[in-house]
């Protein structure tokens, strides 16, 4: 039985929470939120208690992992003093909001012996995973180019929790995608980028490929958060936009071809985080691949993230 402390009592907290409730060798010990009456909701998803203070959780001798869903200015303390006191850590996206934070995170992992996986949920999505398989394959030919977009609406001064729980799109939003074109596509070559609380970043690469990662928070508030991307092979085009107005979100995903028209592609539904979560127990035990979720791959596309940012102070291309 592995046991696990969850520090965070939104709803990514929630989420992480239920999951682990579906799984019969997790025993979620205890939630720590800063809102005492949020704390004990989340709890009572899992069959937890709550507790009055992180260290709580963090000391705890016989914990295994800490899972983070706190703000993300907050993780790199509460990971590295988690990995100092013995504790696996999932943390969520993005891990830090500066590489040298980033990087701190990660030498405290080497440093205790102890796993550190960051919550890169795209790789846990089928439709993602569908399209990294299909450029592995080569079935489709190589994969030119890839746009990725992610709209919502908390920078919008109408919107009901207008910046109270997130910062900048370029890490809040689009380190999710900047990881999915690592991943596809590997490391470009350069970076430009334009906007402000609706950012556009193109990403260009050695052999000629592109991808264009976009993210908003100025949607209007009775917009519903939106995500998809459109990954172009050479003989084919895949599609998917998932619109979150309901649970669980509505997804559409399709692929056309040189010989026919856009269809749905089939796909086992599975929960991501039930993905994700399992990923990470089964990394603890010494049975899932360590570099799926590996904080090595954030740090990458948290370089990118940052890399925007310079992109639009500078309003000059970033050479990577």
């Amino acid at each position: 039985m592995i046991r696990i402390g969850i520090l965070g009592a939104g709803t990514m907290a929630a989420v992480h929470a239920a999951a682990y409730a579906r799984m019969s060798d997790i025993e979620v010990v205890g939630v720590f939120g800063r809102t005492p009456g949020r704390a004990r909701a989340v709890a009572a998803t899992c069959g937890a208690s709550p507790v009055d203070g992180a260290d709580a959780l963090i000391r705890a001798p016989d914990l295994d992992a800490i899972d983070i869903c706190l703000p993300s200015a907050l993780h790199p303390a509460f990971a590295i003093s988690a990995l100092q006191h013995g504790k696996h850590v999932l943390c969520e996206t993005p891990m830090a909001l500066s590489l040298a934070e980033a990087e701190s995170m990660r030498d405290a992992a080497r440093q205790a012996g102890r796993l550190l996986q960051v919550g890169l949920l795209m790789r846990s999505v089928d439709a993602y995973a569908h399209v990294k398989a299909a450029a592995e394959s080569g079935r489709h030919g190589r994969l030119l180019g890839l746009s990725a977009w992610r709209l919502g609406s908390y920078l919008h001064p109408n919107a009901p929790d207008h910046k109270t729980h997130y910062g900048d799109p370029t890490t809040e939003l689009m380190t999710f995608d900047f990881d999915v074109a690592l991943w596809l596509m590997g490391r470009p070559a350069r970076l430009q980028a334009l906007g402000g609380g609706t950012v556009t970043a193109l990403l260009g690469y050695a052999d000629g490929g592109q991808a264009t990662i976009m993210a908003s928070g100025l949607m209007p508030p009775g917009s519903p958060f939106t995500v998809g991307f459109r990954a172009l092979f050479e003989r084919a085009v895949f599609r998917l936009e998932t619109t979150f107005d309901q649970i669980p979100p509505r997804s559409a995903f399709t692929v056309a071809t040189v010989d026919a028209a856009a269809t749905a592609v089939a796909l086992t539904p599975r929960d991501p985080y039930d993905v994700e979560l399992r990923h990470f127990i089964d990394c603890i035990v010494g049975s899932g691949d360590l570099a799926l979720l590996d904080a090595d791959r954030a740090i990458e596309a948290l370089h990118l993230s940052l890399a925007t940012q310079r992109a639009l102070a500078d309003g000059q291309p970033v050479i990577l």
